[in-house]
C-alpha cells in the first residue's frame, strides 16, 4: 500500500529498531530543542506583568512575543546555509552560543526595546539550532522513522514549552536575573555533548537560490504551509490566551498551569503522530488536526470564565499537535525527492514557521486591538477550513513512483549519495 504523500510505502515492510547512535542523537537534540524552546515559551506567564511594568498594548506585548519568531525568520535561510555547508553540529553550536548570551540579556535588562532585541537574538540563535538538528535528524535516520523521530524532537521541544511557563512563573516570583543566568551553564554542557556526536558530512554547493526555486514545488510549498499555519494560530494563542486569561482575573501560576497542560498533552501526542504519519501517509492526521482546529479556533472568544478559557487553549494546543511531525516530515520528504540539501530543508520549516508566528502574535495582536480577538481567530479557523478543503479535493501526488519500493532502511545520507545521482547533481550531496 502506499501512502498518500511523502515516500511510497508498502505495509509488508519491516522497519528496523532504532541503534543507540540514533537514541542518543535524538536525545542530544531533544535536550537541545527543549532548551531552546524553554526559554521562547517561558514569556506567557511574564507577559502581564511586563505589560503593566513597561505599559505594553495589545499590540506591543505582540511585538515582544514575536521578536523571537522575527529573529527565527531572518536567521532561516543563513542557519539552514550554516548547517548545509559546515555541517549540523556547527549550525548547532552557534545556536546555543547565541541562545546562552541572549537569554541571560533577556534577565537583566528592563526596558521593552532591549528585550525586544534580546528575544530577537534568541530567535537567531533557535534558527541555527533548529536547521542543524533536523538536519542531523533527517541525514542519519531511516525515511521509515522519518516522521517518528521528528516526532520524537518536537515532543522535546513541546516539553520545553512545557516547562517554559514554570520558568516564566518562578522568574515572575523571584526575578528575572536569577532565574534566566543558569542558561550559561546549560548551555555549555549541551555544546559539550553535541561535539561528542559524530557529524555526518555535509558540504554543497546549493544557496538561497535553490532554497528559493524549490518554493515553486507544490509538495515543498504545500508543507511550508503546513507549518505555518499551525504557527498562526499558536502564535494568536500564545498572546491573546495569557491576556485574556489574566483579564478573567487567573493569576501567573493560573495561566502558567495552562500552558503547562496543553504542552504536556502535546508533548505526549507529537512522537505518535509522527509515527501514524510513518505508517498511514502524512496527510491523514493532518486532516483531522485540520478539522479539529477549526473547529476549537472558534471557540476560543465564547467563554467568559477562566477555567472555561483555560479549556478551550487546551483543546487548541491538542488539534495543532496534528500538524507539526506530519508537515515537517512531508517537507524533508519533498526536499529529498527533489535534491534539496537538508539543511536547507530544515531553513524553509525555520522560515515557514517563524512567518507564521509572527502573523499570528504580531499581526493578530494588532487585529485583536483593532477590532477584537474574535476576528483573527475567526481567521485562523477559516483559513485551517480552507486548507483541509484543498488537500481533500486536490491531495499531492506520492513524491516517488507508485511501483518503486521505498528504500527504508538506508540514511537519507546514503540515498544522496555521488553513487545514485548523476553526474550533473554530485554537487548535491548531504
Amino acid at each position: 500500500m502506499e501512502s498518500d504523500c511523502g515516500v511510497g510505502r508498502r505495509t509488508s515492510e519491516v522497519i528496523a529498531p532504532a541503534n543507540s547512535g540514533e537514541r542518543r542523537l535524538v536525545l542530544v537534540i531533544g535536550a537541545i530543542v527543549f532548551v531552546d524552546t524553554m526559554f521562547y515559551a517561558a514569556i506567557a506567564p511574564l507577559l502581564p506583568d511586563l505589560a503593566h511594568q513597561l505599559h505594553l498594548s495589545k499590540l506591543s506585548a505582540g511585538a515582544m512575543t514575536a521578536a523571537y519568531p522575527a529573529g527565527t525568520l531572518i536567521g532561516s535561510i543563513p542557519g539552514g546555509m550554516l548547517a548545509a555547508r559546515y555541517g549540523p553540529k556547527v549550525a548547532v553550536v552557534a545556536g546555543l552560543t547565541l541562545l546562552a548570551a541572549s537569554t541571560l540579556a533577556f534577565g537583566f535588562l528592563d526596558n521593552a526595546a532591549a528585550l525586544d532585541a534580546a528575544r530577537f537574538a534568541e530567535g537567531l540563535g533557535g534558527a541555527c539550532s533548529w536547521a542543524g538538528g533536523l538536519a542531523w535528524i533527517v541525514a542519519e535516520a531511516p525515511v521509515a522513522r522519518r516522521g517518528a523521530l521528528i516526532g520524537n524532537a518536537l515532543g522535546a521541544a513541546i516539553g520545553g514549552a512545557l516547562f517554559g511557563p514554570v520558568i516564566g512563573t518562578i522568574a515572575t516570583a523571584v526575578g528575572r536575573a536569577p532565574t534566566f543566568s543558569g542558561v550559561v551553564v546549560i548551555s555549555g554542557v549541551l555544546i559539550v555533548q553535541a561535539h561528542r556526536l559524530p557529524s555526518p558530512q555535509f558540504g554543497t554547493d546549493q544557496g538561497v537560490r535553490d532554497a528559493l526555486a524549490a518554493l515553486r514545488q507544490r509538495p515543498i510549498a504545500l508543507g511550508m504551509w503546513l507549518v505555518a499555519l499551525p504557527a498562526v494560530a499558536s502564535g494568536l494563542v500564545n498572546v491573546l490566551g495569557p491576556l485574556r486569561l489574566h483579564q478573567f482575573g487567573a493569576s501567573a501560576a493560573a495561566i502558567g498551569a495552562t500552558f503547562l497542560v496543553a504542552a504536556a498533552i502535546e508533548a505526549v501526542l507529537s512522537p505518535a503522530i509522527g509515527g501514524l504519519s510513518d505508517r498511514r501517509g502524512r496527510l491523514v492526521p493532518l486532516r483531522f488536526g485540520l478539522a479539529a482546529a477549526t473547529a476549537v479556533l472558534l471557540c476560543f472568544t465564547l467563554p467568559r470564565q477562566a477555567v472555561l478559557l483555560a479549556v478551550v487553549i487546551v483543546a487548541i494546543s491538542c488539534a495543532l499537535s496534528a500538524f507539526w511531525a506530519p508537515a515537517m516530515a512531508m517537507l524533508s520528504d519533498a526536499a529529498d525527492a527533489r535534491g534539496l540539501n537538508q539543511g536547507l530543508a530544515a531553513a524553509l520549516m525555520n522560515l515557514a514557521w517563524a512567518a507564521g508566528q509572527i502573523g499570528g502574535s504580531g499581526v493578530g495582536g494588532a487585529a485583536a486591538k483593532a477590532v477584537g480577538d474574535g476576528v483573527p481567530m475567526a481567521v485562523a479557523a477559516a483559513l485551517c477550513a480552507a486548507t483541509l478543503a484543498v488537500i481533500v479535493t486536490r491531495p499531492p501526488v506520492a513524491l516517488t513512483g507508485s511501483a518503486e519500493p521505498a528504500v527504508e532502511e538506508r540514511p537519507v545520507a546514503e540515498m544522496i549519495s555521488p553513487a545514485s545521482i548523476s553526474t550533473t547533481d554530485r554537487s548535491r550531496r548531504i
